[in-house]
């Protein structure tokens, strides 16, 4: 279960959190975070939308809402964002605006785009294309690979030989960047069985020795791209799975090849899914 006290180090606990430490170590540490402390952070990184709105952080808003009041266009058009106080999912979600702005602001644009255009279809549900932004946001994985053997593994299923058989390749020539908010709030206490979605990227050798930091904004730039061209993410099928605590390095039960035995976790399934970009 999610713990409710405020964890200053908790970016220190596990490298699934290596995205989020630059911005974290920026965070107080006696007390939660507030709306005031992340609007300084957006504010000196002049973090906007894509309709040009400045990020705020703002108190959620009760009860119905009009189209224009709901969380997605709200901040689209007006820059507002909802942020429950002491809620570790929305202060999860705030950093990763803050360390991925552009893929964000693509993703909230997508959604805009997508929920205004069902906006006058009456019972309109949500739709496939809104289904897979979702997914992506919430358990996102951004696999960063300069050996195409390597995706073709992740892509495949290929679990064991991928991470056990090949764990010097990975840990070489293989980076996962966690994107999801949902998926670091479920790294603050893991647990057998998460799992994220990911999008692959070639990349070259070279990448790979850049430091975090320089990876991150690469990727954030590659990645709000691919979010850009509406004939990414139109199903959930795109996204690869990755047992994300079967990364070399990210959990210490995976340090034994039977670990990777567990079908439960690691399971088989439908190969030739697309997954790259």
């Amino acid at each position: 279960m999610t713990p409710v006290a405020w964890d200053p180090d908790f970016a220190a606990r596990s490298p699934l959190f290596e995205p989020l430490r630059a911005i974290a170590g920026g965070l107080p540490r006696g007390r939660w975070p507030d709306a005031a402390d992340l609007q300084r952070l957006a504010t000196a990184r002049r973090i906007a939308t894509r309709s040009g709105a400045a990020l705020t952080f703002v108190a959620p808003q009760s009860g119905a809402k009009p189209f224009d009041e709901r969380y997605e266009p709200r901040i689209y058009r007006r820059g507002e964002m909802a942020l429950r106080a002491g809620n570790w999912h929305d202060l999860l979600n705030a950093l990763v605006w803050l360390t991925f702005p552009l893929s964000k602001a693509a993703l909230n644009a997508r959604h805009y785009r997508e929920s205004q255009a069902r906006r006058g279809r009456s019972g309109a549900n949500r739709g496939k294309v809104e289904d897979a932004l979702t997914l992506f946001d919430e358990g996102g994985v951004i696999v960063a690979s300069a050996d195409a053997s390597l995706t073709r593994l992740l892509a495949g299923f290929g679990w064991k030989q991928l991470f056990w058989a090949r764990r010097a390749d990975v840990l070489e020539r293989m980076r996962f960047v966690v994107f999801g908010h949902a998926l670091y709030e479920k790294a603050l206490a893991p647990f057998s069985g998460v799992t994220g979605r990911g999008i692959a990227f070639q990349v070259e050798p070279g990448f790979l020795r850049a430091p975090p930091g320089e990876q991150a904004a690469a990727l954030d730039r590659r990645l709000a791209r691919h979010l850009d061209d509406a004939a990414a993410l139109q199903t959930t099928r795109e996204l690869m799975p990755v047992p994300v605590l079967g990364v070399p390095g990210w959990f210490v039960a995976n340090e034994s090849a039977c670990y990777y035995d567990d079908v439960a976790y690691f399971r088989p399934g439908r190969v030739n899914r697309p997954g790259s970009a």
